[in-house]
């Protein structure tokens, strides 16, 4: 059975990105869901010295080895100053540190939402243009506006917007 790392990149106990990461994880079938919680890989800030010092922590470890062992990778990005949040930018500074490309090139279905109209579209384009860079195969990727309105009750409410993250969806079984 094939494994999906779903997670939003963001270490909010009430992420709107991990609803979202998670809508799109509940259309791909006949797959096991490995549901990531950012707070679990919880990491001192990356450092040469730490590093040095400490050697790399066993979360890194933990979560590269878990990229490794998905066949594909759904991640929602939330929008911190127009980039990746702390808590995800620091587990990819860690992961990075081990052998063997970042992203193992895995296919990647990306997403980020935001409560405003623009749908975190910055960090978005930002990550499908350096991931690949770092060992990523982007099949995809979508940006949600307007959280609060266009996502209610567990689900995207704009049927063309949901329309549209289907079709992405199944582009990106078809890879994985």
């Amino acid at each position: 059975m094939k494994k999906i790392l779903v997670f939003g990149a963001s270490n909010s106990s009430n992420s709107i990105n991990h609803k979202l990461a998670m809508y799109a994880g509940s259309f791909i079938d006949n797959a096991e869901i490995i549901e990531v919680d950012m707070n679990d890989f919880e990491m001192p800030i990356y450092g040469i010295d730490k590093e040095k010092a400490n050697g790399i922590p066993n979360k890194a470890v933990e979560f590269k080895e878990m990229v490794k062992n998905a066949n594909g990778l759904i991640i929602s990005f939330a929008e911190h100053n127009g980039t990746y949040t702390v808590a995800f930018k620091n587990v990819m500074d860690w992961i990075s540190r081990l052998k063997g490309d970042l992203w193992e090139n895995k296919p990647m279905l990306l997403l980020a939402t935001s409560p405003g109209k623009r749908g975190a579209r910055k960090v978005l384009k930002h990550a499908a243009e350096d991931l690949p860079y770092r060992g990523a195969q982007i099949i995809a990727h979508f940006s949600l506006p307007s959280f609060g309105d266009n996502f209610t009750n567990g689900k995207i409410v704009n049927e063309e917007l949901n329309n549209e993250l289907k079709n992405h969806i199944n582009n990106f079984k078809s890879q994985i």
